[in-house]
């Protein structure tokens, strides 16, 4: 009998961070939708955000190892519910987004949570108000045979998660200004 070949399971930045992309764009999600709720967040409070800089941000937040984890298995659990592969009750309280079910928000807190408090506080902001291309992926969430009970909160965190680095690159860079050390790269904060 032939040997079984061992299943990938470690993957380098660049591949999550691809497998991210791939995931997010086959459920309608792109990287420049994200971008756009964290630069939107931010620019409230500084005129020195740039979309570049929100686009790189999100680009940070998904090659990271823990958010891969949370974006493949959100999009997993989307798709399963569509697909009407949970048993019981589960089912349809995932497929439904019942109000009162909050594993999704919990989700959304680590991720946000990555990038401390104010990532979380910036995370219940989109959540609340539902910016962007979180509120098309909820509304659409309501039509049937489509579910974004767990996407539109962990896309929620990374536009949170990624606001939050916008706001850290912008004061290093502001504490830095006269002290000759280079601009920040992708992987500083």
């Amino acid at each position: 009998m032939p040997e079984k070949k061992k299943p990938k399971l470690l993957f380098t930045r660049q591949e999550m961070f691809d497998l991210n992309k791939k995931v997010l764009l086959k459920r309608g999600v792109t990287i420049e939708a994200i971008a756009e709720i964290s630069y939107q967040q931010q620019s409230k409070y500084s005129d020195d955000v740039s979309r570049d800089l929100c686009i790189e941000s999100v680009e940070k937040i998904l090659s990271l190892r823990d958010v891969f984890h949370h974006v493949q298995l959100a999009a997993e659990i989307d798709r399963m519910a569509e697909e009407g592969l949970f048993q019981g009750p589960i089912q349809d309280i995932i497929y439904e987004d019942l109000g009162m079910f909050g594993i999704d928000e919990t989700m959304g807190l680590e991720v946000a949570g990555l990038y401390g408090t104010i990532g979380q506080t910036n995370f219940g902001d989109i959540d609340v108000n539902k910016h962007g291309i979180v509120k098309r992926l909820n509304d659409a969430g309501k039509e049937d045979g489509i579910c974004h009970t767990f996407l539109d909160d962990i896309v929620g965190a990374i536009a949170a998660a990624a606001s939050t680095r916008v706001a850290q690159v912008i004061n290093e860079e502001v504490a830095n200004e006269d002290t000759g050390i280079k601009k920040l790269s992708i992987f500083d904060l």
